[in-house]
């Protein structure tokens, strides 16, 4: 089976490679061995931290020359796929398969590079009531990926093979689509070779900025809407579907970044049985089960951009917040992409801290 998984992931990063009308020194391959320790953010997983999980990680990277300018503001960065194989090492947890899109950026000369990767994972062996209760990590076989790579990274020691190592961490969540979901977190060092496609002879040409301006905007206001499916932390309440507005100013204060000011109102239909459940099953909560599963936050932020994609972060505070859940304070990392003109689309991870809400699905006018 894995090594079906293998010469699917090759065969597809082949054709990608293949499909793209690029020169040979326009891409890379790389592919690194990790090997670490799964790291206890929540005593309710220690019971599944038994052994070392190791894998593997192939990835093929585009690399850009400035003929945009965020590419020459990010100090030309590359974009990619990569596939990720994490054998937890433990029965319980399974492994993981998963396809990522990433970013690497570079520093110190090129030597130096950070790798941001979010893709979709499956599991091999989520929890089941009857056949898996004891994995409370994952609870359902697709996850959510995120990978964040620290390498030193050396191109054509010997001719087109370079070298890498540094550390990775891996994290894997369905962000509470379904329970139970405490998720994981997996620091590894990993070390691996790189190939560049490319004769020694042919020089990169980078496009360089003879003079760099000033980019601003005035206050523009966005209306988004979200929505998605999540469920309680309590087993069998089910599936809901939840929905949210949300208003907001944001000022562009430099080509790379936007900042905002703005509100939420949620609509969190998970949480109306949740509350419906505890009055009924536990009288001591003191909960009367009439409570509003309705809140409103109040939030800031800021959007990190990438030509028509930006890396959207905002932290809130709830002013409505009727029924006690996770804390007043929540946050959310998000994507987005515009569409067209003033419209833009947005898939965004809502939480409280470590522990995940919702994924959701977005889009928003600029006006």
């Amino acid at each position: 089976m894995r090594g079906k998984i293998f010469f699917f992931i090759g065969l597809l990063v082949f054709s990608f490679v293949q499909a793209q009308d690029i020169k040979p020194e326009d891409y890379t391959i790389d592919a690194s061995y990790f090997y670490g320790s799964i790291l206890r953010h929540n005593k309710d997983i220690s019971h599944l931290i038994t052994e070392h999980p190791k894998g593997l990680i192939i990835s093929y990277n585009r690399k850009t020359f400035g003929d945009k300018r965020w590419q020459r503001e990010y100090n030309y960065p590359d974009w990619g796929v990569s596939f990720i194989n994490h054998n937890s090492a433990n029965e319980t947890l399974g492994d993981n398969y998963g396809l990522y899109a990433h970013l690497n950026f570079y520093f110190l000369k090129r030597n130096l590079l950070f790798r941001v990767s979010e893709g979709v994972v499956y599991n091999t062996n989520p929890f089941d009531i009857e056949t898996n209760y004891k994995n409370n990590a994952y609870g359902s076989h697709f996850l959510l990926g995120t990978a964040l790579l620290l390498n030193y990274s050396k191109e054509n020691i010997f001719k087109n093979i370079g070298l890498q190592a540094g550390i990775t961490l891996l994290h894997y969540s369905n962000a509470n689509l379904k329970a139970p979901n405490t998720s994981t977190n997996t620091l590894a060092f990993n070390v691996g070779l790189n190939y560049k496609f490319q004769n020694e002879a042919v020089p990169n040409e980078y496009i360089t900025d003879s003079t760099r301006t000033k980019y601003t905007e005035p206050i523009k206001y966005n209306i988004v809407l979200r929505g998605g499916v999540n469920e309680s932390d309590y087993l069998n309440l089910g599936q809901h579907p939840f929905f949210i507005v949300s208003a907001f100013a944001d000022k562009r204060v430099s080509y790379k970044s936007s900042l905002q000011l703005g509100t939420d109102i949620f609509f969190s239909k998970f949480l109306e049985k949740e509350i419906e459940y505890l009055s009924a099953a536990f009288p001591n909560y003191n909960i009367k089960g009439d409570e509003d599963y309705k809140r409103v936050g109040i939030f800031v932020g800021h959007d990190l951009h990438f030509g028509k994609f930006a890396i959207n972060t905002q932290i809130g505070y709830y002013v409505y917040y009727p029924y006690e859940f996770e804390g007043r304070i929540y946050q959310r990392l998000g994507f987005k992409y515009k569409v067209y003109k003033n419209i833009f689309s947005e898939v965004s991870l809502k939480s409280h801290g470590a522990k995940a809400e919702a994924v959701e699905f977005g889009l928003g006018i600029r006006l």
